[in-house]
C-alpha cells in the first residue's frame, strides 16, 4: 500500500455507520467521498430496491461489482460500501489491493436501531424479522469482513468524532 495516495475504504453491516463516518472522515482528510449504493443510484437513476425488484439481488451485486472497480481506480478518497460488498471474492480482491480498509463493526441492538426507521434496505425490506436478518447477514459476512480488513473499529455507544479519531490514529501516514 503506498500510503496517502491509497483509498481508505469502510465496510460493515447495514447500520454500522459507513457513510456518516465516511463523509465526515473525507472532510476532516480533504479527500472527496463516494458512497456505492449513492453512486450506483446515481449512474442508474433509480433507487436500489428498484434495482432489486427488477434485477433481483445478483443484478445489483454485479452493478456493485463494476461501481468498486470504478471508484477504486480514482486514488486518494474516502469510499463508504454497502454491506453485502464483502460477499463477492472478485470484490475482496479489489478491496485488498492498494486500499486501506476499515472494519466498522457494531452490535446487533445498534445496528437495528440505526436501520429500524429505514424503508431503502431491500434485505430488510423483505424481511418479516429484522432482528433475525441482521443477526444472520452479520453472521454470514463477519469472516469476510474481517479478511479484508487492515483494522476493525468497534462503532458501538461512540460518538462520530470517536470513531473518526479511532481511524486517524491507524491509517497509513
Amino acid at each position: 500500500m503506498s500510503g496517502n495516495s491509497s483509498n481508505i475504504i469502510l465496510v460493515g453491516p447495514m447500520g454500522s455507520g459507513k457513510t456518516s463516518v465516511g463523509r465526515r472522515l473525507a472532510c476532516v482528510l480533504k479527500r472527496d467521498f463516494f458512497d456505492s449504493d449513492f453512486e450506483i443510484v446515481a449512474h442508474t437513476g433509480v433507487a436500489i430496491d428498484y434495482i432489486f425488484d427488477v434485477e433481483g439481488e445478483q443484478g445489483f451485486r454485479k452493478r456493485e461489482t463494476q461501481m468498486l472497480a470504478g471508484l477504486c481506480e480514482i486514488k486518494n478518497i474516502v469510499i463508504a460500501t454497502g454491506g453485502g460488498i464483502v460477499i463477492n471474492p472478485k470484490n475482496r480482491e479489489m478491496l485488498k489491493r492498494d486500499n486501506f480498509v476499515v472494519y466498522l463493526s457494531s452490535t446487533i441492538e445498534q445496528l437495528l436501531k440505526h436501520t429500524m426507521n429505514s424503508k431503502s434496505r431491500p434485505l430488510l425490506e423483505q424481511s418479516n424479522n429484522r432482528e433475525k436478518t441482521i443477526r444472520d447477514l452479520v453472521s454470514k459476512r463477519e469472516s469476510l469482513y474481517q479478511e479484508v480488513a487492515d483494522v476493525v473499529i468497534d462503532t458501538t455507544g461512540k460518538k462520530l468524532y470517536a470513531i473518526i479519531n479511532e481511524i486517524k490514529k491507524v491509517i497509513p501516514a
